[in-house]
């Protein structure tokens, strides 16, 4: 079975989290715009850390197509209805609160404390949180990303994210894999600052202590279960999934984000996730 583990152009060795995955597959690291790659030689092309996507998601999605979905994981049509977070209001799934202000749309009143981010990013760019103090400063954001021809997501703060942090519950294979605990990322004011190098994430969620294993409650995998339902009886079961839950205002689980593109898996966080990973892509 020839494995092409899919990457951005920049990235020598791919995401470091998928390297015993990779070893155990024989699988060869490949640009998803590379023009010289014969995608047709390949029986899986799985996508990972294609950090640039967002820069031009139609060609990217375009590319997805072309691969199509006997040989793209996930496939085509799950990737495309999750790279745009307006899918957060076709699930049925209880979600973070939000209001979509696209281009040319009015804008809600701001109150208390808000995040707000565009609906078309990875990595925690073009995002931010902003206390009643900073309104116009989150105005000035939304106005940006309006301008860039996207739309604006304005959400509540949450406040037990920073007691509780965010919970990632990892899907390999259609089952459970593993349960993350990622602290706050938007843990100061003000849009999200940037780590180093195009394309880079929020320069927090490159810390070390970030991401570590952790446990869900009931509650949590329930809810989990249920996003993961609702797009397999949608897309069919995807390779992998990370689904990532926040307390709400009355400390309920919500769901933040559905991720199917390229998310971290952190395997390495889990024994025997590598190889459940290899296994699930045979499999698939």
């Amino acid at each position: 079975m020839r494995v092409g583990f899919v990457s951005s152009a920049g990235i020598d060795r791919g995401r470091s989290d998928d390297a015993e995955a990779a070893t155990r597959l024989g699988a060869e690291l490949c640009v998803w715009d590379d023009p010289d790659v014969d995608w047709t030689g390949f029986d899986r092309v799985v996508v990972r850390s294609v950090w640039d996507y967002t820069a031009d998601v139609n060609r990217f999605l375009a590319w997805c197509e072309r691969v199509g979905p006997e040989r793209l994981r996930n496939r085509p049509d799950l990737i495309r209805f999750n790279a745009d977070k307006r899918y957060l209001r076709a699930l049925g799934a209880p979600t973070v609160p939000t209001h979509f202000a696209g281009p040319g749309e009015a804008l809600p009143a701001l109150a208390g404390e808000v995040v707000i981010k565009p609906n078309v990013s990875a990595g925690a760019r073009d995002t931010g949180r902003f206390g009643p103090a900073e309104h116009d400063a989150a105005r000035a954001l939304i106005a940006e990303i309006q301008a860039s021809g996207r739309c604006a997501l304005i959400q509540p703060y949450l406040p037990l994210i920073a007691e509780r942090g965010e919970r990632a519950i990892v899907y390999l294979g259609g089952a459970v894999s593993h349960v993350l605990t990622k602290r706050l990322v938007l843990d100061t004011p003000g849009i999200a600052p940037l780590g180093s190098g195009a394309h880079a994430p929020a320069a927090a969620m490159l810390a070390d202590d970030l991401v570590r294993a952790g446990a869900a409650s009931e509650s949590e995998l329930a809810l989990a279960a249920a996003v993961h339902a609702e797009i397999s009886t949608r897309f069919g079961a995807p390779l992998y999934a990370r689904i990532d839950l926040v307390p709400g205002l009355d400390g309920e689980p919500r769901l933040l984000e559905l991720e199917v593109i390229e998310p971290c898996l952190y395997l390495q966080l889990a024994p025997g996730a590598s190889a459940r990973f290899a296994d699930a892509i045979r499999a698939s």
